[in-house]
């Protein structure tokens, strides 16, 4: 009998401590429970740091800007070959991380896929603040930005550029439709709490209208699915129009019919890649085991495999077919590539970003939340790379050889000013980010607190 009491108690003590590494979730979370983990709360001391280094960066690309405003281009590095450089790069790597918010809202949604709840703001924010400094750096990139305006009274549809603005456009208030429309249950939560928060004001003007009703849920419901299904084809737009501004160019490694699914490919990756990151951050520092677990990173990981392979596939399909042909042009661009002055970015890009993150992960023990990190920072860290690969290499290969230009022609590296607003942009969007997870609750509430009540009633 006593070894029966003793056998039990250990079960249970063993199954207390899964729940408390996140292994997994507790059967039973109070409602009050739920609501007071997943409100949103002060910043700690870590918090304040990680805010004011992000303002200040973000700060000293707004000064490098108005040095770009007041001198011109000529601060960039970009010549007449090189005149997209570093911000075209990044504009690039923005649209491809914004993906992610098809791919975990509505893909996963629309199939059905329930694990994936405490995920999908997460991932629309991520997409909302990844999609507004891509029109950001648009504009940054443009000599004269006081002439935007012209692109929409005189913008020609056979420009692939018009399409991109329409497609970007669209896919930005879908994805903050998506963002806003299932935080209006929360709004309610918010609202409803003790304690008057600085932001009470702002989650009455957002929310007050939203009573909670059985017609407002079904009108929601029916709006985020509508939403949903509309978002994936705009999502696979937006990616494939951009693909088509390179696509269409006639140029070395841009001439490629490949280019559409090997953009896309891409942006699944690099997406899914930030999402991790984000979850281990969240999951760390806002102490969500409970609701972020390692079922979530494990199958986050198979997914990331996935993607990753798919990628590499595109990846081969866009190297192999040109080297077999081995035109002159081609040729140029190629050997600075795989052995020329790009080779360490290029390789340091595919095996950091693509290879090593795929083996890692194909291992259950890869996809434990801190490995799973760190290979989500790989993934992120060489798509930004990639991007810049794509852009550069090709702009300093022309078909048409050059001759009798300066020295700097021939060669690009981005200046401390292009450095700076880059940077300025990554800070932006991960300061945004920050923000709403001070404001909003980064986990959807009432959406956790049905899931939990479906689980009590199938017991």
């Amino acid at each position: 009998m006593e070894n029966s009491i003793s056998t039990k108690n250990d079960k249970q003590a063993a199954s207390a401590a899964t729940f408390a590494n996140g292994r997994r979730k507790p059967d039973a979370l109070t409602d009050e429970q739920i609501i007071s983990d997943l409100l949103p709360r002060k910043f700690g001391k870590l918090g304040m740091i990680w805010m004011g280094i992000l303002v200040v960066i973000c700060m000293v690309g707004v000064f490098a800007y108005f040095r770009q405003l007041k001198y011109g281009l000529v601060v960039t590095n970009m010549r007449d070959y090189a005149s997209w450089g570093i911000y075209i790069s990044n504009f690039v790597f923005f649209v491809a991380i914004s993906l992610v918010g098809s791919l975990i809202t509505a893909v996963l949604r629309l199939t059905g896929v329930h694990w994936s709840t405490p995920l999908t703001r997460i991932a629309e924010i991520i997409a909302v603040s990844a999609i507004t400094f891509a029109a950001i750096i648009i504009i940054v990139d443009m000599g004269r930005p006081e002439r935007f305006y012209n692109l929409f009274l005189f913008g020609r549809l056979q420009s692939p550029i018009i399409w991109d603005v329409t497609v970007i456009t669209t896919y930005f208030f879908i994805s903050i439709l998506l963002l806003y429309i299932p935080l209006l249950p929360d709004m309610k939560i918010l609202l409803a709490t003790k304690e008057k928060t600085a932001f009470y004001k702002l989650y009455r003007f957002m929310g007050s209208f939203w009573k909670g009703t059985h017609l407002q849920f079904r009108i929601s419901k029916k709006a985020i699915n509508i939403l949903c299904i509309a978002i994936v084809p705009v999502a696979f737009s937006i990616h494939t129009v951009t693909s088509w501004l390179f696509a269409t160019t006639y140029r070395p490694g841009w001439d490629s019919t490949n280019f559409g699914p090997y953009f896309i490919s891409g942006a699944f990756l690099v997406g899914s890649g930030a999402v991790t990151v984000a979850m281990y951050v969240f999951r760390k520092y806002y102490n969500l085991k409970n609701y972020i677990t390692y079922d979530h990173f494990d199958r986050m990981g198979k997914i990331v495999v996935m993607l990753g392979l798919l990628y590499l596939y595109f990846n081969v399909n866009e190297y192999l077919i040109p080297a077999f042909k081995m035109k002159k042009p081609e040729e140029g661009f190629l050997d600075s590539l795989f052995v020329g002055e790009f080779a360490p970015l290029f390789w340091a890009a595919i095996l950091g970003g693509m290879i090593i993150p795929i083996i890692v992960l194909l291992f259950k023990k890869g996809r434990h939340p801190f490995p799973m990190f760190i290979c989500g920072i790989m993934i992120v860290v060489g798509a930004w790379f990639k991007r810049y690969l794509i852009v550069t290499p090709t702009l300093l290969h022309p078909f048409l050889p050059m001759h009798n230009v300066p020295a700097s022609y021939k060669h690009y590296f981005p200046s401390w000013e292009e450095w700076a607003i880059a940077m300025g942009s990554l800070a932006g969007a991960l300061l945004v980010v920050t923000i709403f997870a001070r404001i909003f609750p980064i986990i959807p509430i009432q959406e956790t607190l049905i899931e939990q009540h479906e689980k009590e009633h199938n017991k």
